[in-house]
Order: structure tokens, then sequence, then C-alpha cells
């Protein structure tokens, strides 16, 4: 993995960075580092992990992030993430939720920071790739910033050498998910000093960040930005990402380009027994801020779900949004 990679990333997201998601936002952007969702280290190792796993070659940079307690279970799951060919590991030492809780994984791990080195030792010791954490800045009492450096301390010591903070705490107790991404304040500061304090380490920023100016910014403090819903639900952004962040001369993407070079994984998918909606409600925002935005969002969320939706559909909706453009032909 190119030592820049982590320089702007898109975060895990439940539900949402599956691996279709990933095969569009990869068309926006070749050099963004992007991860799976979540994924347990019990699910790798006793599910369909064809199907958990899958990802496209082309697909690279991209990072597996696993969910788990169990050191040996991690370690096992790790080795299978890096056969499936994925370029990082990243262990889940953020999310609140109650289900991921009572597994004793996600952010509740935070109380525990040599059980979280010890996970991530047991993984660096059986792959090749790195080993990484995401994490927040505290949970619940424990959230001072006394307890964030000793948590990172711990983990940097078992040889854990990149951080990617979300910059809130967690309440794990009296706080949904969704509010736990809002309503605790954000503390960039923290992160910057610890970036000062640790300059041995690489840093990567997460937690509200809005859009490629706010991105930049925070690169005068830290080594790499994060950005979760802004990346998802105004996608387009990610085309300027290779040469605002990268340096890359390569010409920015087009939105309806975007689309045409995505039916060829929508063509795979559908003749694999998937459905429409399963790819093109992750390019919903795709058109955001244009002058057809809703048409273009209405008539795929309306026609998408339907039994036998094919290509077309989306075909429409490019018409749609951008009327005077002449459209590509559905293969037969």
């Amino acid at each position: 993995m190119h030592a820049q990679a982590h320089k702007f990333s898109v975060a895990p997201m439940m539900d949402w960075t599956d691996r279709h998601c990933r095969a569009f936002h990869r068309i926006l952007t070749r050099h963004a580092l992007l991860y799976t969702e979540m994924v347990t280290a019990a699910a790798v190792l006793h599910g369909d992990r064809a199907r958990l796993l899958a990802r496209a070659e082309d697909e690279t940079p991209v990072a597996l992030q696993l969910g788990g307690s169990d050191p040996a279970a991690l370690a096992q799951a790790a080795v299978i993430g890096e056969d499936f060919g994925y370029d990082e590991i990243n262990l889940n030492v953020g999310c609140p939720s109650d289900r991921v809780q009572e597994g004793r994984f996600g952010a509740c791990l935070m109380a525990e920071p040599q059980l979280v080195a010890d996970c991530v030792a047991a993984m660096q010791s059986r792959v090749r790739v790195p080993v990484t954490v995401k994490c927040r800045i505290g949970i619940d009492e424990q959230d001072s910033e006394a307890d964030f450096n000793r948590f990172i301390e711990t983990v940097a010591a078992a040889g854990c050498r990149t951080f990617a903070v979300h910059a809130r705490k967690a309440w794990l107790d009296g706080l949904s998910p969704k509010q736990n991404r809002e309503v605790p304040p954000l503390d960039y500061a923290r992160v910057y000093r610890l970036k000062a304090a640790r300059p041995d380490l690489t840093i990567i920023i997460n937690g509200g960040i809005a859009d490629l100016d706010e991105a930049q910014a925070h690169l005068a403090h830290v080594d790499g930005v994060m950005l979760g819903r802004a990346a998802y639900q105004t996608p387009f952004i990610l085309a300027e990402v290779d040469r605002r962040f990268f340096g890359s001369d390569a010409p920015a993407v087009a939105r309806a380009q975007a689309i045409e070079a995505l039916i060829p994984h929508i063509e795979r998918h559908l003749a694999s027994g998937g459905r429409l909606n399963n790819v093109v409600r992750h390019i919903l925002g795709l058109y955001h801020g244009q002058p057809h935005a809703r048409a273009f969002r209405r008539h795929l969320s309306e026609n998408a779900v339907k039994e036998g939706a094919g290509v077309n559909v989306l075909l429409e909706a490019l018409k749609i949004a951008e009327p005077a453009r002449p459209i590509i032909a559905a293969a037969e």
C-alpha cells in the first residue's frame, strides 16, 4: 500500500460501505483508502466469508475492518482477510452500538487498552499487512486526556503505528449510535495534541468533517483525514480527492462518466442474481446540489427496487439528471 494512502480515506460505515459502495467510490477516486463495513471476527471464521469479504480486484487500496476482542480469533480472521487481498486490517474500537457492546468489541474496548494491545499484537504476528486501530477520544466517564493518552500509549507499545481517531467521545449508555455521531462535542484539538506528542505515529482525524476544505485544513496538524457521511451523502466530492490530496494530474471523472463506468459492475451483479438497488442505493447523492438531483433520486428510489429492474432504470435516471447529454444504450 502506498505510504500516502492514509492522507485521505472514506470511513468504514455499517450498512453503507459494502463492496458496491466501494466499487462506486473507487471510480471517483483511485487513491483514497477505502474501508469495508465492520465485519466481526466470528463472522469471518464461521459465516459466509466469500460474501462478507468479497472485493473487486481493482479496489486497492482497501482495508478490512474487524470487530472482536479475542486475540486468537482476530488473528485468524486477519490472516483470512490478508488472503482475500486486503491491504490493511483495522480493529474497530469506536462503534458504540448495544449489539457491539454485548459482543465485547467496539468502543467499549477503550476501557481495556491492554486487551486491545493484545489483539493488535496477535494480528500483527500473523499478517504482513499493517494492523491499525480506529477509536474514539474517550468513553463515558473515562474521557480525560490522560485516559486517551494511556490508551494510545498502551496500544502503540504493542506495535500499532496508525490510529484513526473519531474526535468525539462515545456514551455507551443513553445514546444511540446515531446520537453518538452527533451529540458528544467534537474535540479536534485533542487529536492534534496527540500527533504533536507522538510524531512517530500516523494519526488520522475523523468526525464531522463536511468537505474537502475542512479536510485540507486538518492536514496542517495530522497525517490524514477520514470522511464518513459527507463522502457517502455527497459522493461527487471524491472526484477531486486525487488531484487535491495525492497530486494526480489525471482529469477528474464527471458524474455521467462515473455512472457509465459503474455499469459493468452492475451487470455482473445482476447476472449473479443480485438486485439493481443493492448497487444504486449508494449513488443517490451523486447529483447533490445539481438542478435535477431530486428527480434523479426519486426515479432510482422508486424503480430500482422493482423486481427485474435492470441497467435501463439507471440510464433513465441519468437522462433525467443530464437531459442534454447523449446516453449510452443498455446492453441487451
